[in-house]
C-alpha cells in the first residue's frame, strides 16, 4: 500500500511539471501581450515592464526561471494586479470557490443518491419517470445555461434571490444549483440502474428468503454495492464542478477563483493564468487521489492499486 501511494504521489508530480510546462508555452502561444490594452504606453514604459517581468529574455531563459520560482513555491507576481502576488490572489478568493465548490458537492452526492434509490424502489412508477426525465435535462443543459435560467426565473421574473453576489446565505442557491444539477442528474441516474441492478441479484434474493425487511436489504446489502459507482464519478465530479465554477462565479459575480480565472485570460496575466491553472490541475488529482481511498473505505476487498483481492 506505501509503495503504490508513494507512485502515486510521484505520478502527480510528474503530471503537475508536464501542466506547468504545457500553460508556460501556451501562454506563449497566445497572440498579444499584458500590456496590450494600455493605451498609449511609451516604448520606454513598455521596455521597463517588460523587464520588471523577464519578457525581454529568451522564451527558453523565462521557461527555466519559473521553474526555478516554482520549485520554490513562487508563482510570481500579477502583471495585472499591481502588488498582488498569485498566492495571495488565490488565497483571497478560493474561499469563496471552496464554499461553492463543497455546497454543490455534497447537495448532488446527497440528493442524487437518494432520488436514485426512491427511483429504484418506485421502479416503472411516476418517480422513476421523472428522474429518468431528470437526468436527461440534467446532462443535456451545461451549468452555464442552468445559471441563467435560474437567474432569470427566480431573481428576475419571481425576485426569490439576489441577481448576483454573496452577501448572504441565501445567494448560495442559484449558483449551487447550477452547478449541482447536472452532476445530480447523472448520480440519480447511475445510482437507479446500480441499484436495479442489485436488487435482482441472487444475493438480494438470498437475504429475502431469510425474512430480512426491504430496509435492511437496501441498507446493508443493495446500498453498498450501488455505491461503488458513484465514488468512482467523485473524481470527475470534482472536475466538473471545478470547471462549471469558473463560468458560473462569473454569471453570478462571485469573487472566486473561477473569476480571476476568467479575467486573467482576457487580460493576458500570464502569471495568474498558469497559477490558477496549476492550483486547479493540483485540486484535481488530489481529488482522484482520494476516490481511490474513499474505495478501499466502501469495499475493503478492492486494493489501492485498483484491483481486488484474489483477482
Amino acid at each position: 500500500m506505501i509503495r503504490t501511494l508513494v507512485t502515486k504521489l510521484a505520478y502527480t508530480v510528474v503530471s503537475l511539471f508536464v501542466l506547468a510546462t504545457a500553460t508556460f508555452f501556451l501562454m506563449k502561444a497566445i497572440p498579444g501581450d499584458p500590456f496590450q490594452s494600455e493605451k498609449a504606453v511609451p516604448p520606454a514604459v513598455r521596455a521597463n515592464l517588460e523587464a520588471k517581468y523577464g519578457l525581454d529574455k529568451p522564451i527558453m531563459e523565462q521557461y527555466v526561471i519559473y521553474m526555478k520560482n516554482l520549485l520554490r513555491g513562487d508563482l510570481g507576481m500579477s502583471m495585472k494586479r499591481q502588488y498582488w502576488t498569485v498566492e495571495r490572489v488565490i488565497a483571497d478568493s478560493f474561499v469563496y470557490s471552496a464554499k461553492l465548490g463543497i455546497f454543490a458537492l455534497l447537495f448532488s452526492v446527497t440528493a442524487g443518491i437518494g432520488l436514485g434509490l426512491l427511483a429504484a424502489l418506485k421502479h416503472r412508477k411516476a418517480l422513476d419517470h421523472l428522474t429518468i426525465l431528470l437526468a436527461v435535462l440534467g446532462i443535456s443543459v451545461p451549468s452555464f445555461v442552468m445559471a441563467t435560467l435560474l437567474q432569470y426565473l427566480f431573481a428576475v421574473k419571481i425576485p426569490l434571490f439576489n441577481v448576483a453576489g454573496l452577501n448572504e446565505p441565501g445567494d448560495y442557491v442559484l449558483p449551487v444549483l447550477a452547478l449541482s444539477f447536472m452532476p445530480l442528474a447523472y448520480i440519480a441516474r447511475l445510482t437507479r440502474s446500480t441499484t436495479l441492478e442489485a436488487l435482482s441479484s441472487d444475493y438480494i434474493r438470498t437475504a429475502r428468503s431469510k425474512g430480512l425487511s426491504g430496509r435492511a436489504i437496501m441498507l446493508r446489502h443493495a446500498l453498498r454495492n450501488s455505491i461503488l459507482p458513484v465514488v468512482t464519478y467523485l473524481g470527475p465530479l470534482t472536475a466538473s464542478i471545478i470547471t462549471g465554477s469558473v463560468v458560473v462565479e462569473r454569471i453570478f459575480g462571485i469573487p472566486g477563483l473561477g473569476k480571476y480565472f476568467v479575467t486573467s485570460v482576457a487580460n493576458r496575466d500570464y502569471t495568474l493564468i498558469m497559477g490558477i491553472a496549476l492550483f486547479y490541475g493540483f485540486l484535481l488529482m488530489v481529488a482522484r487521489l482520494l476516490t481511490d481511498f474513499a474505495y478501499v473505505l466502501v469495499d475493503p476487498r478492492i486494493k489501492l492499486s485498483g484491483g481486488k483481492e484474489g483477482a
